[in-house]
Formats: C-alpha cells, sequence, structure tokens
C-alpha cells in the first residue's frame, strides 16, 4: 500500500472516520481527503461525481451509514438510500477511475440463531430494517464492484469522537439514572481505533472480499456495562433484563440478533495475530478519555 496514495474517505465526521484518519497519518499517508453528507451526499451520483473529481481518489474508505438502529425501523427509505443505494453509487464511481473501495458493514447482517462464531460465508438473514439496509449495501457494491474492494463486517463499535453504548452507560450512571441491560444479545465490542489498524494492515496485505473485524472474545451487554463501570470505577446498580423485557419497554425497537460473535480466524492468520481482546480495548479507551 503506497502510502503516497490519494485517499479520500466518506463519513468524515464520524467515530470511525476519526480514528482512521488519525491512523492514517500515523502510517504516513499525506494525501488525505475527508468529506461528510455536507459536501458529499452518497444517496446522490452527481454529488459523488464532483467530489471524486475534485479528489482524484485512489483508495476510497467509506465510513457513511445511517447507524441509528432503532430510528431505520420507523425511516426504511432512508436507511436503504444511505445504507443501501448509496453504497452503490460509491461503487460504480470507483469502477469508473479504477480506485480500491473499503466499506463497512455489520454483524446486523445476521439473525443470530447461528451458536458458533460467524464466518463471512454463512447464510445471512437480517432481522431489523438496519440490518436489511446494510445488507443491500454489501450487495449492490458486490453487483458494481470495482476491482479492488473490501467489506470489513464488524460489531457494537466504540470509540473517541461519537456517541456510543460505552460513553452512554458511563454517564446514565453518573447521573444516577436506572440502568436495564439486556443480557441475552451475545457479540464481540469493538474500539474504532483497533478496527482501523486492522483496516490498514488488510490493506497492506493485499486483502479482498469480505473480512470479519472485531476485537477478540465474547461478552453480553449485562456483562459489557458492568466492565464498563468497573473500567470507569463507578459503583452503581445495573438490572439484567432479557430482550423480551426491552421490547416491552421500547416496544419500537428494533430486533437485534441474539448471537452475533464473529470467527476471526482469517484475519489472525493473515496478520499474523488478532485483534487485542475487548477487555484490553476498553482498558485503552479509558485511558484515552479519562
Amino acid at each position: 500500500m503506497n502510502t503516497d496514495a490519494r485517499v479520500l474517505v466518506i463519513g468524515s465526521k464520524g467515530m470511525l472516520a476519526s480514528a482512521l484518519i488519525s491512523k492514517l497519518r500515523d502510517r504516513g499517508f499525506a494525501n488525505i481527503t475527508g468529506v461528510d453528507v455536507d459536501t458529499c451526499d452518497i444517496t446522490q451520483p452527481a454529488s459523488i461525481a464532483a467530489t471524486f473529481e475534485a479528489a482524484g481518489p485512489q483508495l476510497v474508505i467509506n465510513c457513511a451509514a445511517f447507524t441509528n438502529v432503532d430510528a431505520c425501523e420507523s425511516k426504511t427509505d432512508l436507511a436503504n438510500a444511505v445504507n443501501g443505494t448509496g453504497v452503490g453509487n460509491i461503487a460504480i464511481a470507483c469502477g469508473k477511475i479504477g480506485a480500491t473501495l473499503v466499506h463497512y458493514s455489520t454483524d446486523y447482517v445476521f439473525d443470530g440463531s447461528v451458536r458458533r462464531p460467524l464466518r463471512p460465508e454463512d447464510p445471512t438473514g437480517p432481522v431489523s430494517a438496519y440490518g436489511k439496509s446494510k445488507l443491500l449495501g454489501e450487495q449492490l457494491l458486490q453487483q458494481h464492484a470495482p476491482k479492488n474492494w473490501l467489506i470489513l463486517r464488524t460489531a457494537w463499535l466504540y470509540g473517541p469522537n461519537g456517541p456510543n453504548f460505552v460513553n452512554t452507560i458511563v454517564n446514565a450512571a453518573r447521573a444516577g439514572k436506572p440502568l436495564r441491560v439486556v443480557a441475552d444479545q451475545f457479540g464481540c465490542p469493538t474500539f474504532t481505533l483497533d478496527l482501523a489498524d486492522a483496516t490498514l494492515s488488510l490493506l497492506e496485505k493485499n486483502a479482498t472480499g469480505i473480512w470479519h473485524v472485531s476485537n477478540a472474545g465474547e461478552t453480553n451487554w449485562f456483562e459489557f456495562t458492568k466492565a464498563i463501570l468497573a473500567e470507569f470505577s463507578i459503583n452503581h446498580p445495573v438490572e439484567s433484563i432479557t430482550s423480551a423485557d426491552w421490547k416491552k419497554i421500547k416496544p419500537d425497537s428494533a430486533t437485534r440478533p441474539f448471537y452475533s460473535v464473529f470467527d476471526v480466524s482469517p484475519y489472525a492468520k493473515l496478520i499474523g495475530k488478532p485483534l487485542p481482546d475487548w477487555t484490553d480495548a476498553l482498558k485503552r479507551y479509558r485511558r484515552m478519555i479519562a
């Protein structure tokens, strides 16, 4: 991967994009252009064309997404436009100029019924509007794929420069609010800076296709919450509830997969090591924002 390459990061104001831009700079990339919806609307091909004309990218990293999972249930048209057809628009534009495309997808493309770590080739079956829109994006990218493309499915993302589950729990606990957290949904939290490092490591290995990338290990939302409170030295009670209980509290919320732990062994084999365990990542995040 040539550090002289012209890089375009779409969705540059978001949490993941900020981590990527930081890691790109750390690795010596100097020609980085960041755009967000105010300057590049990926639902509009003409807007993408103008951006590509100005930036002349050789590597495009798409971090733009509509990620409010519950809101996607009532705003399916917007979710499909941004997470679905918008990704196809980017793929078409990359194909025209021969740019490499990196795109991020989600564990929510699975239904959660398989109770073993999930592989990229496992059957998809999203159970939420968000998951369906992200799967549409994967499909349209592959339909219009440029020569070199990379889809990274990831999960339970958190990091600096954006709202996330860790901050939500810390802020709620410090404000003395009651915490009721689901204990029957299993996955793995992923630190944005580790995902950004993994992205660049895959590019350095000329990886293509779909990859599952998360921090190592697995947990559930309830145990993750307890770990967050312990890491931030907050003594606050947390109640374990089921997904069914949560649906009663929030009937308009999206259905989440019960099990979406990733099999990350292909990544570890290619790179030579897995990403750090999620507990280690949480410690580093706490030190970063403390």
